[in-house]
Order: structure tokens, then sequence, then C-alpha cells
């Protein structure tokens, strides 16, 4: 086992939504979850859209202040008053290498960003030659240094985002749907650099995105998420072989397999109605409005993550 680099206790995202002069509602986007990532693991969130991956992400490097729960960072709260200090071991990789890159910096300032806030270099030459260290990890040339963000293309615009966030050594990096915004191709270039520079550095990742195929692929664990919930939490290959959950089912019956006779065989697992408003949940188990087996214990109370045998997590009454 890993030792404990990350661990997320109960953790509680709420939004305020006015509804009146003077009235509101919490949008519980992210409600109680916890989990653990060891060093140098890859933990894999995976869900729908809306259910609450991005806003976990943020959440846990206080991009947004928690609601509740606590993010211990090697046993260490991470709190308003370390969090400047945590910020060179945690980072994050943005979704979208269109917006998240300043347009009026250079490549170089962009990367060098990092390196100034926290004053890692001694002068302008060790800047110099970190920065196109950097750049050459991430697969980009010395001569794209004084290029701005709209001269490159998706795929070398996240390589930047990626340097970016390697440029403080960071131990952990939260990976929000790096590669949604890519075609296939260059999706398959940036998964495979995300492996390599864990083996090279050693780094751990919360791996986000809604692809149950790259998530298995890069991932050791992986959990699954619905309407701000935690529903399942086990091995990747366990999640993918043996799914309990009646929600990781359907996900894992939608995923495409090329092997017609093995397609036409499986059974596909169409989930009936829409996503319910987080601000307007169904009680108990949030996903029983969908769910073929629910019961009326589903209705009543919403089930814990249980373990099932062998660390496999499931929050499900009935499974």
């Amino acid at each position: 086992m890993h030792d404990t680099l990350v661990e997320v206790n109960d953790l509680k995202q709420y939004f305020p939504i006015r509804t009146g002069i003077g009235k509101t509602i919490p949008l519980k986007a992210v409600d109680d979850i916890s989990f653990t990532i060891g060093r140098g693991e890859t933990l894999g969130l995976v869900g729908e859209s809306g259910c609450g991956k991005t806003t976990a992400g943020r959440s846990i490097l206080r991009l947004y202040e928690p609601t509740g729960g606590e993010v211990l960072f090697e046993g260490e709260p991470v709190t308003d008053r370390n969090i400047t200090a945590m910020r060179k071991k945690m980072q994050m990789v943005f979704q979208d290498p269109y917006s998240s890159l300043d347009p009026r910096m250079t490549v170089e300032d962009i990367i060098g960003e990092p390196l100034d806030v926290h004053k890692l270099c001694k002068n302008r030459k060790e800047r110099r030659e970190r920065i196109l260290e950097l750049m050459e990890t991430v697969g980009l040339n010395a001569e794209h240094a004084t290029r701005y963000a709209h001269e490159f293309s998706g795929g070398q615009r996240q390589r930047i985002g990626i340097a970016r966030a390697l440029a403080v050594k960071p131990d952990f990096i939260v990976c929000d749907e790096p590669v949604s915004a890519l075609d296939v191709s260059i999706q398959a270039q940036i998964i495979n650099m995300f492996e390599e520079l864990q083996e090279k550095l050693g780094v751990a990742y919360l791996f986000i995105a809604h692809d149950l195929l790259v998530v298995h692929h890069i991932s050791k664990r992986i959990a699954v998420m619905y309407l701000g919930k935690i529903v399942e939490l086990a091995d990747a290959d366990e999640i993918n072989d043996h799914p309990i959950h009646p929600y990781t089912e359907s996900l894992l019956s939608a995923v495409p397999i090329p092997d017609p006779d093995i397609t036409r065989a499986r059974q596909r697992i169409i989930l009936e109605g829409d996503v319910p408003s987080p601000l307007h949940r169904p009680t108990g188990c949030p996903f029983r409005t969908r769910c073929r087996y629910a019961t009326e214990q589903c209705a009543r109370e919403c089930p814990e993550l249980t373990d099932r045998g062998g660390g496999h997590q499931v929050a499900c009454w009935v499974k």
C-alpha cells in the first residue's frame, strides 16, 4: 500500500442560491464525500456532467472555500493559513486549455509565473533554464518560449498548462478533465505523458473525467460520483469487472467495446428520466428516481459507503 498523501473527510461544498428577497436555498454540489490518495497513486473520479467532480477538485485545493469537512495533506489540515505554502505541493491542470492560459503572456511567462510567485529561482538565468527544462519535459521546443497561447494547438496548450503545474515540483495534481477538449489522437499522447511524468516524478493525481475507458487506463482506483455523492469506490480492474452499484453498471454498459460479438451479447442498461436538480434532490438515495431496484428504504434513508470486501465500497441498500 502507498503512504497516504491526500485524505478527504466528509467534504461538503454548498452554494447559496437566491430564491427570493432575503431567501436562499443550498445547492449541494458536493455532499459529504471521503476518500484517500496515496503517494504516486492515481484516483479516477468519474460521473456525468454536473455531478460535482470539478467542484470536488477545486474544493480540495481551496479554489472554493469548502462548506464543511476537511482535507489533509501529508497528515496536515489544509486551511486558509497554510494554503499559500501548500500551493507548492498541490497544483491543478484545468479542463479548457483555451481559457486557462493568459492570451497576453508568452509561454515563458506562463510557465515562469509559479516560479516567480514562490521565489524558486535565484536569478533570470536559473529561471530561464528551469522553464526550458519544463518545456522539454512536456514535449515543447525551446523556440516556443517567446510565442503566445493563441499560436498553439489544443494539445500544445494543454502541455503548457501541465508544464505550469509542474513548475513548483508538486506531489499532487488535480487533473480536471485534461483531455476532454482534445482530439482523440491527442488525448492518447497527453494520457501517456501523464503516466510517464508519474513514473519519473512520483506525482499523485486526482484524475477527473467522464470517459471510463480513459479513467480505467490511467487510474489505480476509481470513485464513481452521482449528484454530489460517491456511490462506489474500488480498484480500477475490480470496478470494471464487477460493478455493484446500479449507476456504475449503467455507465459501464455504455462503454463501447471494439468487438461486435460482445457488443451484441451484452445488455445495454438505459436509465429512465433525467438527473434530478441538485437544488431539489430526492429524499434518501440520490439515484433512487432512476434506479430499477429502488425500494421504500431507498426513499427514506441515504445509504453510506460500506466495504463489500477487498476495499470495494458501495453506497446501496439493495445490492
